[in-house]
Parts: C-alpha cells; structure tokens; sequence
C-alpha cells in the first residue's frame, strides 16, 4: 500500500505493493527498482524526486504507449484473420485509449503503488484515470527496457485478451458514433469550435466545443486541440447514449446543451 505523508511530501509504494506489482508484471526489477519507481512517480512528485535522482514517467509512458500499440495490433491481426483494416483499427482504438488503460491499471491496483505529492494525492490522484492510464503505459515501457519485448507483450496479452474478447463487433469510435447520430437526425455534422487556449506557450491548454445543430454543445479541454476534439466527442457520445431522446438534458458540469 502507500505510505502517506504530509502535504508538501511525497507518498509512495512500500515494498509489498512493488512486490505485489511484480508478480502481475512477471518480471523481477530488483536488479533495476529504480527504473520501476521511475514508471510509477507522477509530475507532481518531481520536485521532491530528483532529489534522490528519479525521474518522473513522462519518458516511460512515450515508449510504452507505442509498445502497447504494436502488441495489441498483433494481437488484432491474430484474433481477427477475416477483418478488414478499418475494422481492426477501430477495435484498436478502442483498446489503447484511455478508458481500456485505466481499467487494467485498477484490475491490477497500479493506484496503490503510484509515487505522488501530498496535493496529488489529496486530490484524489490515484483513483484519477488520466493518470493511471499514463502511469499503465509507463510501466509497460519500463518492462520493456528491462525484460524486452516478448515479456512486456505476455503481459499484454494477459490483460487486454478479456477486453479484446469483449466486443463482438468492431466498436464505432466517438467519430462516427457522434456523426451518425447527428445525421440521424437529419442535422449537418457537428461542429468543432476552438473556445480558449490557456496557460504557457510549452504546456497550453485548448477548450473546444462540439455542437450539433439544434440538439446540444459540449466542451471539453485537452493539452492539444485533437485532445480537446477528442474529448468533446467521447462527452457527446457518452450524453448521446446515456440520454438518448432526451437532447436537452443536461450532465452535471460536463456539457452545456442549447
């Protein structure tokens, strides 16, 4: 479990949850444990962290994020001998993004095992699924560095076999889900509108709002403007399937109707 601190401090995994964690991963770092707290230490906790010469999971989730990609085309290209390309690409997408990170980032408790500062996890860091997913990805790079490829894959392969079995058919992605609906309904395809880019030209934030004509506009941020598009549309998807016949209806602070 993690062993918790004040607020300025850092908390983090003992050594029963990177025991724990191993036994998922199958694969001993005890020759490089620093390479797996590296994998497992947020942003928030760099300040603190490089003191002792960690690094925070930025670089590790780049890598992982392609490792993860090539082995779950694989496992597409496998599974699915008769499916066309368009139809392995949205079943792709549906497994890499982060809502399937996230998920087998709590199926195996990564949360527990997360480096975090204080304020992070006050705020509820290690439940929240941006950062598990990244902190998923993280670690799949990291047990590439360590073991190789063939380990990071089984690992893989272990935990994303039951959601790839999960759909019976290729799943539509927020898209074309969110245009099909639109034109169900006899509207024109939904607008993108960039509404704000916020915060240091390095790191900026963009609001976008995704309106279809006469029936609802949602908003959404991300760190890039196909982010915050993409956010728009997995909200509206969402709203769409959850309050359908219902245009008007309205979702806590996520979406804004007309």
């Amino acid at each position: 479990m993690a062993t918790r601190l004040h607020h300025n401090a850092v908390s983090g995994p003992d050594g029963f949850c990177l025991a724990s964690l191993q036994r998922v991963l199958r694969h001993d770092f005890s020759a490089g444990i620093t390479l797996l707290r590296e994998a497992l230490t947020h942003p928030s906790a760099a300040p603190l962290a490089l003191r002792g010469r960690a690094t925070t999971y930025e670089r590790l989730e780049f890598l992982g994020d392609r490792v993860l990609a090539l082995a779950v085309a694989d496992m597409l290209l496998t599974r699915f001998t008769t499916e066309k390309e368009g139809a392995l690409a949205q079943r792709h997408a549906a497994l890499v993004r982060r809502e399937a990170l996230a998920r087998v980032a709590r199926q195996i408790n990564l949360g527990l095992c997360l480096i975090l500062s204080g304020g992070e996890e006050d705020a509820g860091g290690r439940g929240n699924p941006a950062i598990l997913a990244d902190a998923c990805e993280s670690v799949i790079g990291a047990l590439f560095i360590s073991a190789g490829f063939e380990v990071a894959r089984n690992f893989i392969r272990s935990q994303w076999t039951p959601l790839m079995e999960e759909a019976a058919t290729p799943p539509k992605d927020a898209k074309t889900a969110l245009q099909e609906w639109a034109q169900g309904l006899g509207r024109p395809l939904p607008v993108y509108e960039i509404l704000s880019t916020a915060g240091p030209a390095h790191e900026p934030t963009f609001s976008v709002v995704v309106t279809v004509e006469g029936e609802a506009s949602v908003m959404a941020s991300g760190s890039s403007k196909r982010l915050a598009e993409q956010a728009c549309r997995d909200r509206g998807s969402q709203c769409r399937q959850v309050h359908s016949g219902q245009p008007h209806c309205r979702c806590q602070d996520q979406h804004r109707f007309a």
